[in-house]
């Protein structure tokens, strides 16, 4: 799993604890295990400018975040890479800028 620079940068700094833990949580066990599904949690594949891309949804006190992603299957082994963690909008202007 690797991450764009700016998402440790700039996105998690941003956020709360609770949501930084996720974070970590999500690269150490649910990409490596379930990219796809993310053993069950709310997720998505994207259409339009960020079609291959897909979005982890994750919701805190009433807010939305995304985290988005994308799986690389070739060459092997599958590797994630993610572009942006943030607040629902804002997740997909910053990963449509990162790409």
């Amino acid at each position: 799993m690797k991450a764009n620079h700016l998402v440790r940068e700039e996105d998690l700094p941003k956020l709360s604890e609770a949501l930084r833990k996720d974070f970590e949580d999500f690269c150490n066990s649910i990409f490596v295990e379930d990219p796809y599904n993310c053993l069950g949690l709310d997720n998505h594949t994207l259409k339009g400018y960020l079609r291959g891309y897909r979005a982890l949804e994750i919701d805190e006190n009433g807010i939305s975040y995304r985290l988005v992603y994308r799986i690389y299957e070739k060459p092997s082994p599958k590797r994630v890479f993610i572009l942006s963690f943030a607040e629902h909008d804002l997740a997909y202007q910053k990963a449509k800028e990162r790409k």
